[in-house]
């Protein structure tokens, strides 16, 4: 393993400048969009812009980074769109919004992870990757040509910057193994079949080229003693014999590990065998950080359990699944049950190099918006004023 020992406890921003419409519905209302790619396609143009910029305005203010300071957090993730730098009609750019945080950061001794987390066309069908049910970005070289210039953009404006903790090179570009098992296209249907046509999961080899390429283009702007971070493509033990070179130097591997993944792949619903799960995780995280610091880039104490009813590997009711209307797990039992699978997960990921927890905070009416019940320990505020989630200091 090369570079220094590192260890990092953060949170992930998600749904601030990379929006997810479960994570904030309201930003949606009157439309039936379900990506922000399909978003400003039917609202006006003065409507758009508005609900934008009011809720990149609201949703992350200075209050809340000298928050995440005094829960002992050091860093934050910061997922960012592709089109940052406003230069992709009809998006608007976020490039301001960015600084600000760089601010903030070096104000409160914070670090920021730029996290380039979505790609024109998509590496992934999620809708957090952008678009939903289409996945065509690798096979369109003048894309990737674009994506990679994001990258050196941002690499040259925040390279010498104090609170750069490292850029993480693509968030989660998906291969045919996962693309199966999530059943991306049926989780995620494209709103246009055309748009659609010939989506298929990327394949190894480029992921493995297009970081390649990508490190190059970072570490022109970027001194080494920062990170580069490269995202498992969710196989975490095949990267024994990546970038072993010396020239590849402080290189973070991130894994994205969810217990509604564990349920999806058959793991019982009970806290014995989610400990059981998240223990044999652990081994891994433990074998892998032999070859890179390991971190746990995206995880949350969600699970079926303590929502009181099969999510079905984490479907919520914008996924057509029936969510609950009111709490059928008690107090005292949801956060013994939280209690329990913290400290399992926390354990883990600091077998790793540490861990960026999604997310910082969720808009979703968990009380008054039917289905929703259970969902609110994706906001790590709330999971730490509830006591479910224990400040390590």
């Amino acid at each position: 393993m090369k570079g220094r020992k590192l260890q990092v406890k953060g949170v992930n921003l998600g749904n601030w400048l990379v929006l997810e419409k479960w994570m904030s519905p309201s930003l949606f209302e009157g439309t039936d969009a379900e990506d922000e790619y399909y978003l400003p396609t039917q609202l006006s143009r003065e409507v758009y812009e508005a609900r934008i910029r009011i809720h990149r305005a609201e949703y992350i203010t200075e209050r809340d980074f000298t928050r995440i300071k005094a829960m002992g957090l050091d860093t934050v993730r910061i997922p960012v769109p592709y089109f940052i730098f406003g230069d992709r009609e009809p998006f608007i750019g976020c490039i301001g919004e960015l600084d600000k945080a760089f601010n903030w950061a070096e104000k409160y001794g914070l670090q920021i992870l730029i996290d380039l987390h979505t790609a024109p066309d998509s590496q992934n069908g999620f809708d957090n990757g952008g678009i939903s049910g289409v996945c065509k970005w690798s096979q369109e070289p003048d894309e990737v040509e674009f994506e990679l210039t994001v990258l050196e953009r941002l690499a040259e404006r925040y390279g010498n910057r104090k609170g750069l903790w490292g850029i993480e090179i693509l968030n989660e570009p998906i291969l045919e193994d996962m693309w199966e098992s999530m059943n991306v296209p049926e989780r995620y249907p494209a709103a246009d079949p055309k748009k659609a046509e010939g989506t298929k999961p990327n394949t190894m080899e480029f992921i493995r080229g297009f970081y390649l390429e990508a490190y190059d283009r970072i570490r022109r702007h970027v001194p080494e003693e920062k990170y580069v971070v490269i995202h498992d493509a969710f196989r975490l033990k095949a990267w024994k014999d990546f970038m072993r070179e010396e020239k590849y130097q402080n290189v973070v591997l991130d894994t994205h590990q969810y217990l509604m993944v564990a349920e999806m792949q058959g793991c019982e619903q009970t806290v014995d065998h989610y400990v059981k799960y998240i223990r044999n995780l652990k081994k891994d995280i433990e074998e892998m950080q032999q070859y890179f610091p390991v971190v746990c880039g995206e995880w949350c104490l969600f699970n079926s359990l303590a929502v009181g009813q099969d999510t079905k590997g984490g479907q919520s009711v914008l996924n057509g699944v029936d969510g609950l209307n009111q709490e059928l797990v008690g107090a005292e039992e949801k956060k013994r049950i939280y209690r329990a699978v913290a400290e399992a997960q926390l354990d883990a990921w600091n077998a790793g190099s540490g861990y960026f927890y999604w997310s910082y905070k969720l808009l979703t009416d968990t009380v008054n918006i039917p289905g929703w019940v259970g969902w609110d320990s994706w906001d790590l505020g709330r999971c730490v004023d509830f006591g479910w989630f224990p400040i390590e200091k």
